[in-house]
């Protein structure tokens, strides 16, 4: 009888491990491909979209130390305080339960205009909260903390003309 029984639960729980590989398969393309269009969004400052990705209740932690939500953020990219020429997001751990999700990792962001920091390249470690609501995932909460930044272009003399140089300094 027990020989019967082990070939059963052993398909059955491989069934079931196979069955949760292909949900989480399928949870971190979603999350990649939402996060992607996130940054791709903020980067063209594309406030219909990130309302669309946005949770009506969003809550960001911005890197300047502000607490913010859906309103503030729309108005900091519509007034360029939120504007970058680079945006490269890295993704290095996702984690879900149930309609939440949890991805982290770190952000290498070029700042321009009004934006703090414009013309360094700023590096930040980022978390990031979507959750499913009607059969869609929004982003709905994040902080975001900057650990480098990095000036971009040091002017130097030579000669009695300005060349620019490109370093990495720590500012």
């Amino acid at each position: 009888m027990k020989t019967i029984f082990r070939p059963l639960l052993l398909a059955l729980f491989l069934g079931g491990a196979c069955e949760t590989a292909a949900a989480q398969q399928a949870v971190t393309a979603e999350i990649t491909r939402l996060e992607k269009r996130e940054a791709l969004a903020v980067t063209q400052g594309d406030a219909t979209t990130l309302q669309q990705l946005w949770s009506p209740d969003y809550v960001v932690n911005n890197p300047d130390g502000r607490i913010g939500a859906v309103p503030q953020s729309r108005h900091f990219i519509r007034s360029g305080e939120i504007d970058y020429t680079a945006f490269e997001r890295i993704m290095e751990r996702l984690t879900s339960s149930g309609e939440v999700a949890v991805a982290m990792g770190q952000e290498v962001v070029q700042p321009e205009k009004k934006t703090t920091n414009a013309g360094k390249t700023v590096t930040r470690r980022y978390t990031n909260v979507w959750v499913r609501r009607a059969g869609a995932g929004h982003l709905g909460a994040r902080p975001a903390t900057n650990v480098v930044v990095k000036i971009g272009v040091v002017w130097q003399w030579l000669g009695g003309r300005a060349r620019a140089r490109r370093f990495i300094l720590d500012a």
